[in-house]
Formats: structure tokens, C-alpha cells, sequence
């Protein structure tokens, strides 16, 4: 029995990354369903991402500065500015544009869409020459295999519009005045979430080069939640003129930009 047990606990362990993706993947769907409600409940989307790094930053601030404070290195004005680029590509542009496509489509799009990043960093990484393909063994074919596999998938699932299935039970969270149908805005929608995993692709390519001069990594997410949320507040003053928009209590928009925090 004891065998058994330690056997179960080894295999536990081995499956310990891939369980937690998994989680991380059901975490994000929750996210999308959650602040899809709330920017019908009548957030600003540029709004909400400015509230949601802005807490980010100031949750990360004390870890980053005491338990980074010697592996820290000293940050250059190359180095803000290559960190300027990463917020910029990273937050405020990418993650603006995902979300205020949020409402021109719907979540189920958002989150298959989603799939499609690893598609795109990979091919951005080849064509710019970040990491070698090499077609003549196996390893290099089985990428070439996933890559066109997953983006087939993912563009079957966002794209194909089959039967309507009817809901068993209440649905949780009431999302009104959506539908799968495609109509005028779902182009816009659409086109704004391809930009948006294009970006977030080169941004996680970037990202991998930043931290080899600047290795902090609780640090860098620090910086770039801090700049990312002062780069989309300047946005969202420029675009939204109702300063009423900025104003949320005790609802779906504050527990949505709290739950947003944690990815």
C-alpha cells in the first residue's frame, strides 16, 4: 500500500506542470466570461486595463523590491526604454486591443484565438531567426506538424458555426445582447484579436532577450505593469472624455479588475 501510495505521489509530481497548465487555461476562461460581463455591466475596457496593471504594479512593488534587491541590476535609459517597448507591446497596445475586442465578438473567440500565440511566436521567432528549424530530423518536422495542427484547431473552433446546443442548467453569469451569429462588428472584433496575439507574440520574443540583461524577473513585471498602466492611462484620457468612466463601485467591475490582476 505504501508502494502505491509513493508511486501515486511520484506521478503526481511528474504531472504537476501540465495539471497547473490546465488550471492556468480554465483560469483564463473565467477571466474573459468575468470582464465580458462587466464591460456589459459598463466598464471601459481602456479603463479597466489601466485599474488592472496600476494594482498589479503596487501588489508586485514589495516582492520585486526586497527579495530582488541584490540580483537586481542597475537600470539603464537603453534598458527602461527596451522595457518601454515591452510594456507597451506587452500591456497597454496588446492588452487594450484584446479586450476591447472582447466586445465585439465574444469570449468563446477571444479564448480559442488565444491558441493561436504559439503558433504565431513560433513562426515570428523562425522568420526572424530567433530559433533554427531544421527540417531534415524528426524533431523539426514534429514542430512543423504542431504548429499547423494548432492553428487549424483553433481556427475551427473560433470560425465554425454549427448547430445552436441549448443550456441545461442557469448560466452563472448572464452575459446579454451576444451572439455566435456573425454580424458588422464581428470583422472589427476579429481583426483586433489577430493584432492583438500578433503583438503579444512578438512581446514574449522580446521579452526572452530582455531578461538575459535584466534577469529580475519579478522586477521586470513590476516595470512593465507600472509603465504598461501609465502608457494606457494616457490612451484613455485621449479617448475617453466622460471622467465618469473612471468611476467603478463595489460590483462586477471591481471583483473582474481584481481577478484580472492574477494574470
Amino acid at each position: 500500500m505504501e508502494q502505491k501510495r509513493c508511486s501515486f505521489v511520484t506521478k503526481c509530481r511528474d504531472f504537476k506542470p501540465h495539471l497547473l497548465m490546465v488550471l492556468v487555461q480554465f483560469g483564463y476562461s473565467f477571466l474573459y466570461l468575468i470582464t465580458n460581463a462587466s464591460f456589459d455591466h459598463g466598464m471601459n475596457p481602456f479603463v479597466y486595463v489601466t485599474y488592472r496593471h496600476i494594482l498589479a504594479a503596487v501588489l508586485m512593488f514589495p516582492f520585486a523590491y526586497f527579495l530582488e534587491r541584490n540580483a537586481r541590476p542597475k537600470l539603464t535609459f537603453s534598458l527602461f526604454m527596451e522595457i518601454f517597448v515591452l510594456s507597451l507591446l506587452g500591456v497597454s497596445l496588446t492588452i487594450n486591443m484584446h479586450f476591447a475586442s472582447l466586445k465585439y465578438t465574444n469570449p468563446t473567440f477571444i479564448v480559442a484565438m488565444l491558441n493561436t500565440i504559439p503558433t504565431l511566436t513560433f513562426v515570428i521567432a523562425v522568420a526572424f531567426r530567433f530559433e533554427l528549424l531544421d527540417l531534415r530530423n524528426s524533431r523539426g518536422i514534429a514542430k512543423v506538424l504542431g504548429t499547423l495542427i494548432s492553428l487549424a484547431g483553433a481556427l475551427i473552433i473560433a470560425l465554425y458555426k454549427g448547430n445552436l446546443m441549448r443550456n441545461l442548467w442557469r448560466p452563472l453569469i448572464h452575459i446579454p445582447g451576444k451572439s455566435a451569429a456573425i454580424n458588422e462588428s464581428w470583422l472589427k472584433g476579429s481583426l483586433l484579436t489577430v493584432l492583438s496575439c500578433v503583438t503579444w507574440s512578438i512581446w514574449y520574443i522580446m521579452q526572452a532577450a530582455t531578461l538575459k540583461r535584466y534577469p529580475a524577473q519579478l522586477s521586470l513585471v513590476t516595470w512593465m505593469s507600472f509603465v504598461g498602466a501609465a502608457q494606457s492611462a494616457v490612451f484613455t484620457v485621449i479617448v475617453e472624455h466622460n471622467r465618469s468612466a473612471w468611476t467603478i463601485g463595489l460590483n462586477i467591475d471591481l471583483w473582474s479588475t481584481i481577478y484580472g490582476v492574477k494574470y
